[in-house]
């Protein structure tokens, strides 16, 4: 639903009441080290500006400038959403294609993210496949980058924004909550809203751990009933479990892990069932490529691949959304599902299942772009909200 200019008058009034200095010309990692005022700044803004560019009021905030995208994995969503919130903002986007820059030759991480950032405002980063690596990475590049500010090779210092890595997926967990919150008509509506973040039977190998420990380490705020479940073995990293422990304990929500789909689905508002590797199978991988062992790898896909097939009956089904609070919980997915039938013989969910919450699903997608474009907006401007009061007083149409 468009909203009319006085509500997001009143939600820069919310945001100017929170407290965002320590956003200001800094890097955002993993929801859990961002504040609670820093996280609804987060949600605030990307309904702000979703909301000037429903009443068609331009958003760009810069004139110029270059905004770096680098992919260590395939994407789509996530590609096209930086893309999109950067040009939201007024930035151009140059992808780093590693295989067709000087890294092929040897070239340091720390030389690449100096060449790269002399007129950057941002750089995304997704890192995602190694154990140990992904974010290591994102950080190696954030500490170049400030060397380079402080040395005066570069004029602004880049932002650096975790577009996923091997702990967390800030940008896909925050869209994921922003639509919970739309759906369910507030912040204020989700304490005591039960939320099976579930294993999910995949023919594929090797998906990430960083999107089920993204929803237990965000979800887990809000007073939810959070409830991890997979086979046994597939376990995700301790220490996120540890800050959803922690999370649910101080919002008066719980978090528990159990080892059957059925009972996760039971009386669930939410479900979200979603495919991914054992920790200890990451880790190997990790070590296997780290020592050069390459050609062990077609053993280790094997290996869990059968492993997987050992739990077919973990899909989403007709009879287990029955289950779900009156039968109607809120299908959630960060996509591409693998669909029984369609894209998959057996998958993680039914093909019926998927079709009736397409519409939902493409709705939970679109949050993403205003959420990354938010945490871009928070780290470059030191009074958020004076910044946007200024977008809405000049008016300035988007489409002429």
């Amino acid at each position: 639903m468009k909203k009319d200019k006085s509500l997001i008058k009143n939600m820069i009034s919310e945001l100017a009441a929170l407290d965002t200095k320590n956003m200001y010309l800094n890097d955002f990692y993993h929801t859990w080290k961002e504040s609670d005022d820093e996280i609804d700044a987060v949600f605030k803004v990307a309904e702000i500006l979703r909301g000037l560019r429903e009443n068609n009021i331009s958003t760009k905030v810069f004139d110029s400038g270059l905004a770096i995208s680098i992919f260590r994995d395939n994407s789509t969503r996530t590609r096209f959403s930086f893309t999109s919130a950067c040009n939201l903002l007024g930035l151009a986007v140059q992808d780093l294609d590693e295989k067709k820059s000087q890294i092929a030759h040897g070239e340091t991480v720390r030389e690449t993210a100096n060449m790269i950032s002399f007129m950057a405002d941002v750089i995304g980063i997704r890192d995602d496949m190694y154990i140990g690596k992904g974010h290591t990475y994102q950080k190696t590049v954030a500490s170049a980058v400030q060397e380079g500010y402080e040395n005066g090779v570069l004029e602004q210092r880049p932002t650096l924004v975790n577009l996923q890595c091997d702990i967390d997926h800030p940008t896909q967990s925050m869209a994921d909550m922003l639509h919970v919150i739309n759906e369910f008509g507030g912040v204020e509506n989700l304490k005591g809203k039960k939320i099976a973040m579930t294993w999910a039977y995949s023919p594929s190998y090797g998906k990430p751990l960083s999107v089920p420990q993204g929803i237990i380490g965000l979800f887990t705020r809000f007073g939810m009933d959070v409830v991890l479940a997979h086979p046994e073995g597939y376990d995700v990293m301790p220490e996120v479990e540890e800050v959803a422990a922690a999370n649910a304990k101080k919002s008066g929500g719980s978090y528990k892990k159990v080892n059957s789909m059925e009972e996760a689905f039971k009386d669930a508002d939410i479900v979200y069932p979603k495919s991914w590797a054992p920790f200890s199978i990451m880790e190997e991988r990790t070590n296997l490529v780290e020592d050069g062992k390459f050609d062990k790898l077609d053993l280790l896909e094997k290996k869990c691949l059968d492993t997987n097939a050992k739990f077919k009956d973990w899909t989403c089904t007709e009879d287990l959304m029955k289950t779900t609070k009156d039968g109607k919980a809120l299908y959630m997915h960060c996509l591409p599902a693998d669909i029984s039938g369609v894209s998959c013989k057996e998958g993680e969910v039914e093909a019926s299942v998927f079709e009736r919450y397409i519409v939902p699903l493409y709705k939970e997608a679109s949050f993403k772009p205003y959420i990354i474009a938010a945490m871009i907006f928070l780290a470059k401007f030191e009074n958020p909200s004076a910044k946007l009061d200024e977008l809405m007083a000049d008016a300035t149409k988007r489409i002429k």
